[in-house]
């Protein structure tokens, strides 16, 4: 299977701020490949120095067999890019939207008109077609974005944190419609804070941090690598909280958590329905009453918790090192 994107040895500063420190992907073609990490560990920067917006201090990087720095101009016409945030223009109808969109590819403007419909029909969007941008819902914004990236049919398509923001209901209709597309082909590089959006999406998925890979494997490979399932239980009377953390260490695949206030452990597992029940035991021969008691998979600060030693999403409004970069973006 020929490589769509390799990237190796990428590195990014903007003065005593690294963005990228030696970054190295490699995603098969006709695969979907989740960048996962929290705010600032390097994932926008690097979706930018692979579409050619940002130039790399170091390293090298190939999409679609076009060196991003070397053959920029070409490899342009090859990848189809959307954001965190849906670049249309609120003034304009959806279908002028990708109509612009498909003349600033060269479709020319009979061309740029049917691809526009034709991508309108495919995102559900022809009902809105003449009506301005900004009367869009937010989900239906997202669409046109995603669809405005597909005018010229693209074989390597990037999605920076495509869902952020939408409701569960438009995020998952957009998954529907990024299952299409690489079930037709195309090569997928998605960027997101959502675990279980690289878990439904993702063929495999790479942790990163601090601007480089920490981990790299399939959703249940990175679950398994920290305990492929938690039990949480509640203890009826607090002074069993330490007497039941101690019950349990013997057979955790990993450190547990305490929660005082909650009076709850997190115990991470492996072969979780047999922990369970043996967990119960031990804690019954102890004497210890338990409140209440679960199963259930990890989720993403889990997995960045165990790896990282602190939360997944950060509580800031962006990734730092892409607000410097927007500043100083690449272009020709």
């Amino acid at each position: 299977m020929t490589d769509a994107i390799v990237a190796e040895g990428l590195v990014k500063r903007y003065g005593n701020v690294v963005a990228l420190d030696g970054m190295e992907l490699t995603v098969p073609e006709g695969t979907v490949f989740g960048l996962l990490g929290p705010n600032g560990a390097g994932k926008t920067t690097t979706v930018r120095v692979l579409t050619t917006l940002l130039k790399p201090d170091s390293g090298h990087a190939e999409v679609a067999g076009f060196d991003v720095v070397k053959q920029a101009r070409q490899l342009r016409a090859h990848i189809g890019a959307s954001g965190q945030y849906a670049a249309v223009d609120e003034y304009l109808t959806g279908a002028e939207n990708l109509e612009m969109v498909g003349r600033l590819y060269h479709l020319g403007t009979k061309r740029a008109k049917v691809r526009a419909r034709e991508l309108l029909d495919r995102f559900e969007l022809a009902h809105a077609a003449d009506r301005p941008v900004k009367g869009y819902s937010g989900g239906m914004r997202r669409r046109l974005d995603l669809a405005g990236a597909l005018v010229a049919d693209p074989p390597v398509l990037f999605l920076d944190e495509p869902t952020t923001g939408l409701d569960p209901r438009a995020r998952i209709g957009l998954w529907d419609v990024i299952e299409e597309l690489v079930a037709g082909g195309t090569t997928l590089l998605l960027t997101t804070q959502y675990m279980e959006e690289a878990d439904r999406l993702a063929d495999k998925i790479a942790v990163v941090d601090h601007g480089k890979v920490i981990a790299l494997g399939t959703a249940d490979e990175l679950k398994d690598q920290i305990g492929g399932e938690r039990i949480e239980l509640t203890v009826v009377d607090p002074a069993d909280l330490g007497t039941a953390r101690e019950t349990l260490t013997g057979f955790a695949v990993g450190e547990i958590k305490t929660d005082t206030n909650a009076r709850q452990l997190t115990v991470p597992v492996s072969d979780g329905a047999v922990a369970l029940a043996d967990a119960l035991a031990r804690l019954n021969a102890s004497g210890i009453k338990v409140r209440d008691v679960g199963l259930r998979r990890p989720t993403l600060d889990d997995v960045f918790l165990s790896l990282t030693g602190h939360e997944a999403e950060a509580k800031t409004g962006g990734d730092d090192e892409d607000q410097i970069a927007t500043s100083k973006e690449y272009s020709r």
